[in-house]
């Protein structure tokens, strides 16, 4: 029974995170400008996650332990992460966001290591190799045109995406929170907003997001932050953790999938070998 209702909740993240970069970048193609739509992001998903946690009676203050927990997801998974990524997105493509953006094992093993003095085995060090080669083999040097404007710095700004969301799993493995993560959710979705709202104002000034893209705003904000989220945290309860983790890896699939059929994006050789590469890493991961 749980098997099954955690690989029900699994689809579903799956499903609403793999359609989150295609349609940030239909969004961002047509009527918004990129940190406005990750403000409105936070936002939102701050506003839904509340409604949702009071309509089920669960709507609690964070306990006191619970705020070192708080503030690394709001400042490095959330504000950090939604900041790069979506100041790469109009660069790159959704295609690469989707796969680069979740790069986070290439950082978080050694992280672990020398931060928390974590012991590393040789599958995981072999799977932090098969990243890392997956991220050079999609930078593509040999043929990857650095005049183009924003190419390089699309992709460094990926790399720095999935290095702030690493930090963040890094902090909250160091410090965990006392209470359910699902209650914590509107306390780091607000600050995170918060935050971003700062940094809109300071690089978009005249930015926004139009009416074209509304429904975008409202699908990702609404829907997909805040029931993917509930959907990964509580699949991630019911399922064990090799079958959560290759199960998400769907997400970038889904996504680069997605970006082909509906936004046109090129595949070249160069994605689809990095994106199996990243993919592999994980599965050889989650088995070591």
């Amino acid at each position: 029974m749980n098997q099954a209702k955690g690989l029900r909740l699994l689809l579903i993240s799956v499903l609403l995170f793999g359609g989150v970069w295609p349609i940030s970048k239909h969004a961002l193609m047509h009527d918004a400008t990129p940190v406005w739509f990750a403000t409105s992001r936070a936002g939102l998903a701050a506003l839904a996650s509340s409604l949702f946690l009071l309509a089920m009676g669960r709507f609690r203050l964070p306990a006191r332990g619970d705020w070192p927990a708080i503030l690394s997801i709001a400042t490095f998974q959330l504000a950090g992460f939604f900041l790069a990524s979506h100041i790469a997105l109009p660069m790159v493509g959704a295609a690469r966001t989707a796969v680069l953006g979740n790069v986070t094992l290439m950082w978080l093993v050694p992280m672990s290591m020398l931060v928390l003095g974590e012991k590393v085995s040789p599958r995981r060090w072999v799977a932090v190799g098969l990243a890392a080669l997956g991220v050079f083999v999609m930078l593509n040097p040999w043929t990857m045109d650095t005049s183009a404007p924003g190419m390089l710095a699309g992709h460094l700004w990926l790399l720095a995406a999935s290095l702030s969301w690493s930090f963040a799993i890094l902090m909250t493995r160091r410090f965990p929170p006392v209470s359910p993560m699902m209650r914590l959710l509107p306390f780091c979705f607000a600050l995170a907003g918060s935050m971003l709202l700062l940094a809109a104002t300071i690089r978009e000034p005249q930015g926004g997001i139009g009416s074209g893209a509304l429904w975008h705003a409202a699908f990702v904000g609404l829907i997909a932050a805040p029931v993917g989220t509930w959907a990964v945290i509580e699949s991630g309860r019911l399922l064990n953790a090799v079958t959560a983790s290759v199960g998400f890896l769907l997400v970038p699939v889904l996504g680069l999938g997605l970006s082909a059929f509906w936004l046109h994006e090129p595949m070249g050789w160069d994605l689809m070998l990095g994106g199996a590469l990243i993919v592999a890493s994980v599965v050889v991961a989650a088995k070591g």
